[in-house]
């Protein structure tokens, strides 16, 4: 059996807890909108998607994020809402330095890439883990659960899909990962999770 040397891990739903109603009622707040508009502007109408499908680049996805709500937003302000909907989830983050160190940690995620130019103050216990190993789909062109996400990033990473394990609270973001050749496993929590990693013999 191939040894695996990267665990691929999902970010918001595994290392940390995103609570959108948070986020959508911070950014309803400075813009005087609605949160119903506000839904209804960025995800009812695909721009988020587009925003992870790397249609745009970071300057160009904020200036649409501000005219699709209707408000001049700063990137100071899409920063604040995006923290306001963030939680680390200490017991799976204090999983990574328990894993072995011949096998390294990454992370892709669905997402933008004005994520990716504030991913350390958005995610510092991430950046400071997994450094330049963190991905974000637009850097790709093509979201999970497209098979071809995973081989792009593993691509980028050095890393043959046989060699990589893929963890996701998606189950259809499992498959994908599945269908593109990663060995893969659906996160339930960090308790069933290190005992997924402890039985793959991935923890020191």
């Amino acid at each position: 059996m191939t040894e695996i040397s990267l665990i691929l891990f999902d970010l918001n739903g595994v290392l940390y807890r995103y609570d959108r109603d948070a986020r959508i009622g911070h950014l309803a707040s400075i813009a005087n909108r609605s949160s119903n508009a506000v839904l209804t502007a960025i995800w009812d109408s695909g721009f988020e998607d587009s925003g992870d499908a790397g249609v745009l680049d970071a300057d160009a996805y904020l200036r649409g994020f501000g005219a699709c709500i209707g408000y001049d937003i700063t990137e100071a302000d899409w920063v604040a809402a995006q923290q306001v909907a963030l939680t680390p989830i200490a017991a799976t983050l204090g999983l990574l330095p328990r894993i072995r160190p011949e096998v390294r940690c990454a992370v892709l995620t669905n997402n933008n890439l004005l994520v990716l130019r504030h991913l350390a103050t958005l995610y510092p216990e991430v950046a400071a883990s997994v450094g330049n190993r963190a991905c974000v789909s637009a850097e790709f062109a093509v979201r999970k659960p497209d098979p071809e996400v995973y081989r792009r990033c593993l691509v980028r990473l050095g890393v043959a899909p046989e060699q990589a394990l893929f963890v996701d609270d998606s189950v259809a973001n499992v498959v994908g990962a599945h269908d593109a050749g990663l060995h893969s496993h659906e996160y339930i929590g960090p308790e069933e999770l290190a005992t997924e990693l402890g039985t793959r013999g991935l923890l020191g």
